[in-house]
């Protein structure tokens, strides 16, 4: 087969593949996309009703390792200088009962979504009942152990997550973005995403030469830093905003259940790609990341296993995407 075998939808700005991610990424070519912004599928919470879906491997080891290899061939298809940002949650070991009485985890029970997804169990880890699976960082482990650098672990605040009805834990509140990277040096912009100061009078405090910003950049000499224009971890257009973003939920009711807020994949785009560049997702989903992607004047490559989703994509976002600025994500 072919990358063209796959090929769901194409135009200047937009690639659609219908497929499974890996079997896809294995036809696509070397260094295609400049940086990948995607949320897999999340660890035993939900079937969506299609076969070779992920997400309902039969241990958080299977889930790791189906993670671990997509993003092995998925670093081969991007670029050099480029960045990778992995939004994922986490789930736990819960107790409820499938056949033969076997403990299963995940969030068992609910109902079906528009695009057909309900919320399901999976076969339960040897961990004792309740236990946190730690999801999120055993991919990222994996990850690492495989060659890729770990750059920052961002704390996704959910100002407006939904309550849960758990008397014997805190609540989620967050979920888990990693930024990793091919290589040392690496394309990236903090100044789209800088934020207004605290305090206008705030006294200048002088840096350490290891503590000054700045970013990586692939110009025409090649990959090199681009300190910030004080030069003393100080710039004008704002602070760096740190590594806990506060971000609203957005539901999107035309789309299944997991949706990723425009604004995170905008953040992302924004620091991780260059301008005119290509973004990627394996898990393209309803579009979130291609709408934010060519918001902002990126090309985009999406890939969904489901074609029903791809769809839904170009009929509600993706189409006249560049020119729609007011939809909500």
């Amino acid at each position: 087969m072919t990358a063209d075998d796959y090929l769901f939808y194409t135009h200047e700005q937009v690639t659609l593949f219908s497929g499974d991610s890996l079997a896809v990424a294995r036809h696509l070519d070397d260094g295609a996309a400049d940086c990948i912004v995607t949320s897999p599928p999340y660890f035993g919470l939900r079937d969506y009703g299609i076969d070779g879906q992920y997400g309902l491997e039969g241990s958080p080891a299977e889930y790791v390792e189906t993670m671990r290899a997509l993003f092995a061939e998925l670093r081969r298809v991007l670029a050099d200088d480029g960045t990778l940002w992995l939004n994922i949650g986490d789930s736990y070991n819960n107790t409820s009962s499938g056949q033969n009485g076997t403990a299963s985890t995940g969030i068992s029970g609910g109902r079906h979504d528009r695009m057909g997804g309900r919320r399901t169990v999976v076969p339960a880890p040897k961990l004792p009942p309740k236990n946190l699976l730690g999801i999120p960082w055993r991919v990222a482990f994996a990850l690492q152990d495989d060659g890729w650098i770990l750059r920052n672990a961002i704390i996704w605040n959910k100002p407006n997550a939904m309550p849960e009805s758990v008397t014997d834990r805190l609540s989620k509140r967050y979920e888990m973005v990693f930024m990793l990277s091919k290589k040392p040096r690496y394309w990236f912009d903090l100044d789209p995403i800088r934020e207004p100061r605290l305090t206008a009078d705030r006294p200048l405090v002088k840096a350490k030469p290891q503590q000054r910003e700045g970013s990586w950049s692939n110009g025409s000499g090649g990959n090199h830093y681009e300190p910030t224009k004080s030069g003393l971890g100080r710039n004008k257009a704002g602070r760096n905003p740190g590594d806990v973003w506060s971000i609203t939920t957005q539901p999107f009711s035309a789309a299944h259940f997991a949706v990723m807020p425009r604004e995170l994949a905008r953040r992302c785009i924004l620091a991780g790609c260059k301008p005119g560049g290509t973004v990627l997702d394996p898990f393209s989903g309803s579009g979130t990341t291609g709408l934010a992607a060519q918001q902002l004047g990126r090309k985009y490559i999406g890939i969904d296993l489901n074609p029903d989703y791809l769809k839904l994509s170009l009929d509600t976002r993706l189409a006249n995407a560049a020119l729609d600025f007011g939809e909500e994500a």
